[in-house]
């Protein structure tokens, strides 16, 4: 059978490591299902690990989407507007970098506008290519702001996202009901307390 030639992809800022081609990753989930216990060539799992390669392929295609290409885009006529410009409910499917395991929940971003503006469908996608990583929930918290910030010069960027962890609903501690809420606010909202607490009841509102 042929394979596609191997393609580096990013895996920390110092090292990079040659993407497996597609049959290795098939034979990865084959092993998996063998040592759950299972038998890979039985009829219900015959496809199965097809069926995950392409659904690790929507899962992750963040890692081959540039946030910085989504927020290039910009307007200069605000017409005068000057306040915070807010999306609430921004739904996050993720991959702890632990477990591997689901996190799903919502994110709601602001920023102050400075000079430049940005199609809110931008930032909803920022949010989407960072979540579609393995990583942890503060990290998307601060990959969030941080290419807001790099890439509009905005007067200030407020994120919060609250998000359920299935690693720790379906296995080892088993607490359901459990969310976990990170933030971080630069600029204008880090300084001014009262657009903090205004950002925080127009997002959780």
């Amino acid at each position: 059978m042929s394979t596609s030639p191997a393609k580096p992809v990013l895996v920390t800022e110092e090292t990079a490591v040659a993407r497996p081609s597609r049959e290795q990753a098939l034979e990865a989930v084959r092993t998996l299902i063998a040592w759950a216990g299972d038998d890979p060539t039985r009829p219900g799992l015959i496809d199965t690990p097809k069926r995950v390669v392409d659904a690790y392929g929507e899962w992750f295609d963040g890692y081959d989407a540039d946030a910085g290409k989504e927020l290039s885009r910009t307007f200069e006529d605000v017409t005068g507007y000057d306040d915070m410009v807010i999306l609430r409910d921004i739904e996050i499917e993720s991959h702890c970098e632990h477990h591997m395991a689901p996190f799903l929940g919502k994110a709601y971003v602001a920023y102050l506008p400075g000079e430049k503006v940005v199609g809110i469908s931008k930032l909803a996608r920022v949010v989407e290519i960072f979540a579609r990583r393995l990583q942890n929930q503060e990290t998307l918290t601060n990959d969030i702001i941080e290419a807001i910030e790099s890439h509009l010069q905005p007067r200030g960027v407020a994120v919060l996202v609250d998000a359920a962890h299935q690693c720790m609903t379906t296995r080892g501690v088993h607490h359901r009901h459990v969310t976990t809420i990170t933030t971080r606010f630069t600029g204008a909202f880090k300084n001014d307390p009262a657009l903090t607490e205004r950002f925080l009841k127009l997002a959780r509102g």
